[in-house]
């Protein structure tokens, strides 16, 4: 199909979509047949966003340094400055949640089996992404890996996890990084494991492709990346306090085909109350 086909299809779809709002109102909500209308405006509407999916490029579709972040240098600013101020202990690192990290930590642990073992990804080296004191690490990748190498931007965490949180785990540490992630670029072909949980948030959809895209040159024959985050029930939601953004899972699953990643698997993380932002999982290579 040429691509002139496909923008006067495109602006049928558009003009379709027009007409028929046009012709809505709230009389009409009264009646049967604006059920019917609903979702076929629904349909024609996504027909349209996912023809503008294929051709525009992603950083463009998804506006998340303009409309939603004014400055990437000041979004990330924000966000380094909100974690000066929180405590490095395990109430600091779950927020008003602390009592569900045993929770969320059993359900790393299932879904990481799934992908670790024989015939499936070694057990030599884990990479911990956004790793805060080592929480992570500590109750999930350490019980299965050799050794591990952890990463953060701040040095407080890092420090308190060598010194005090990590006890003798910490013998088991070949490298610290004090990085912003959105700046490191990992080793080549070194991790089975790159774990990044609650900090892909932290990037906007482009520097987070581009990691993703680096990511993939550094893992071992049969390693797989793991995501665990908080995903939006629709679109994308800015919160200005710690400067991270939520997306919707199916825009995260976009972001991760773009770098050229195949997803394995998803699964959201269950036992969380209604009151918190559903968490997802998503393993991919």
């Amino acid at each position: 199909m040429s691509d002139s086909t496909s923008i006067m299809e495109f602006s049928g779809t558009h003009q379709a979509f027009r007409d028929r709002w046009a012709k809505t109102d709230d009389e009409m909500c009264k009646h049967s047949m604006s059920f019917h209308l609903h979702n076929t405006l629904r349909k024609e509407f996504f027909a349209s966003y996912l023809y503008l999916l294929e051709q525009i490029p992603l950083v463009k579709l998804y506006a998340v340094t303009c409309e939603y972040i004014k400055g990437e240098k000041q979004f990330y600013y924000r966000s380094q400055n909100f974690y000066k101020d929180v405590p490095a202990s395990e109430e600091g690192m779950m927020g008003d949640f602390v009592e569900i990290s045993e929770i969320d930590l059993e359900g790393s642990r299932q879904f990481l089996k799934k992908f670790v073992g024989p015939g499936k990804a070694g057990t030599k080296r884990a990479l911990d992404c956004g790793c805060g004191i080592g929480r992570v690490s500590k109750g999930v990748l350490f019980p299965v890996f050799e050794s591990m190498e952890m990463l953060d931007m701040m040095e407080e965490f890092i420090l308190h996890a060598h010194e005090v949180y990590l006890g003798d785990y910490a013998d088991r540490v070949e490298a610290y990084y004090l990085y912003n992630l959105q700046e490191f670029t990992p080793p080549t072909k070194r991790y089975d494991v790159i774990w990044l949980q609650w900090v892909a948030c932290h990037l906007t959809d482009k520097d987070l492709m581009e990691f993703l895209m680096r990511a993939k040159q550094s893992l071992r024959p049969n390693g797989v990346i793991f995501i665990k985050d908080n995903m939006a029930r629709q679109g994308c939601k800015l919160d200005p306090i710690d400067s991270s953004i939520i997306r919707h899972l199916d825009i995260m699953k976009n972001i991760i085909q773009t770098a050229g990643l195949t997803i394995l698997d998803v699964e959201k993380q269950e036992g969380f109350t209604e009151a918190i932002v559903p968490v997802w999982m998503i393993a991919m290579r």
